[in-house]
This record gives C-alpha cells, structure tokens and sequence, in this order.
C-alpha cells in the first residue's frame, strides 16, 4: 500500500526538507506541495490525499483555516508539522494523527508517517470489510430462502491477506481489543474494527450473552455454568476457554438457567 502524502507549509526550504524525508520513507509518494490555504483546500479537494503534513502558520491564515474551508469529515489524515507547540490541543481537537515540532527530527517525523499508515491500513481494511458485508446483506435480500437456510448468517472478518466468511454459529466469544474487538472461534482469534455495543446489537441476545462490559459469549459454546460468588458466574466453553461473569451482567445468565416453558 502506498500512501499518498500533500505537504502544505509557506517556506520552501522546509517544503524542500519535508519532500525528502517522504521520499526517503517507503510507501509514501509525495503528490504535490502547496504554500497557501487555496493552493491546499484546492489540492485537497481534487487530488485527495491520504494524509496532509500541515503548518499551522501560513503567513496571514493557519493550517485550521485550511480544515474549515475543506470540511474536517472530508479531510485526510492531518500531521501537523510547525514550529508552535501552543497548538498542540487545537491539533488534536481536529483529530489529527501526530504533531511534529520544527525544526523537524526525521526520526519524529517517519514515526508520524508510519503512524499514518498504520491508520490508512486499518481504514481501508475497515472498508474492505463493510463492502463485503453489504453485499452479502444484498445478496440476503435477492435470495431469502438462501440466506435462512444459512442459519445464523456470517461475519466478515480480515486474516492477514485475505478476507474471511466466518459463521455465527462457530464464534465461542468475543472481547473488546481497544477501538476493536476480537473474536475466539476454537483455537482461532480475529480481530475486527468494532465496538462491543455494534456487536451486541448486531448479533442479538437470544444468540449471545453479555457476561461483562468486554465479553459476549456464544450461549451455543457454554459448556458449563457455576456460581463464583456476589451474583457472579464461572462460564466453561467448549473450546475450554474459562471466564468469569460481572455481577453487574448477570441477568442474562440467570434467564440461561431457567428452566424453559414448553
């Protein structure tokens, strides 16, 4: 993956140093440069970069008046590179990726880079990933009595280079992994852009339990259910996993042991 880089700054020699550090970095192209606010809402909006390294200080306006005229959901990845460290909360309030004081360390400034790619990856893998969704959603929708005939439906989930359909129904437990979550089926683990709550919501509770605030548990995988104490429950899975429940998640847990109405 390459990544498309803009550099926007009112002085040529730090436009000149700021290009050679790109092109010494792999997987970066440096698309164009730019010395006003026009010149980089005019770029950003045609050429559309991945990311914009972005003086704060462009003579008369700054690199924020750059954002509001482009729109900040419109705007690429932002690497403020200036010699004001008074900005650094504005630049983060804007959702910036990185700030590099000048004069620029390479090192600094390739962290921030690399940083940048980093966060396009998992972007486009995002992406990738609700493309593939939708048009199963599509292909549900074109042929209903496929898709009921599928059961519990598929998650589409990345692993390494390529994409996988993984079934509902063999997911044993899913726990929240930063701004991701991560799913157990068997010995395997993926992990997928999401939040415990979509996931919740996504896969329903006659499916899956809330055991605490970071678990969701398959009730197909539970094997076995003891009580650990103050409302709280150790959950035996069949893949041999052990959790223990939040006592603050355990009405699911109790609906699972009545005994079921015929």
């Amino acid at each position: 993956m390459s990544l498309r880089v803009l550099i926007v700054d009112d002085e040529p020699v730090a436009r000149r140093g700021l290009r050679r550090e790109v092109q010494r970095m792999p997987g970066l192209a440096c698309i164009g440069e730019c010395a006003t606010r026009d010149e980089a809402v005019t770029a950003i909006t045609r050429d559309h970069p991945d990311v914009v390294l972005l003086d704060v200080q462009l003579g008369r306006v700054t690199g924020f008046d750059v954002i509001e005229a482009v729109g900040l959901e419109r705007m690429p990845l932002i690497i403020f590179v200036t010699a004001y460290d008074r900005h650094a909360l504005r630049a983060f309030d804007v959702h910036a990726v990185d700030y590099v004081l000048k004069p620029v360390d390479p090192e600094r400034l390739h962290d921030a880079l690399a940083r940048a790619l980093r966060l396009k990856a998992l972007e486009d893998e995002s992406s990738l990933v609700d493309r593939v969704e939708r048009l199963l959603e599509l292909q549900k929708e074109m042929v209903p009595a496929r898709a009921n005939a599928g059961g519990a439906g598929r998650i589409v989930v990345p692993d390494g280079a390529r994409l996988a359909l993984i079934q509902v129904d063999t997911i044993d437990w899913i726990e929240a992994f930063g701004n991701h979550v991560r799913l157990h089926v068997g010995s395997r683990q993926y992990v997928l852009r999401s939040t415990m709550t979509r996931m919740d919501q996504r896969l329903g509770a006659e499916r899956f339990v809330r055991i605490r605030r970071s678990a969701l548990v398959n009730l197909q995988a539970i094997v076995s259910l003891e009580p650990y104490g103050k409302g709280m429950f150790t959950l035996t899975l069949r893949s041999g996993a052990t959790l223990v429940s939040s006592r603050y998640h355990q009405e699911g847990l109790r609906r699972l042991m009545r005994p079921s109405r015929s």
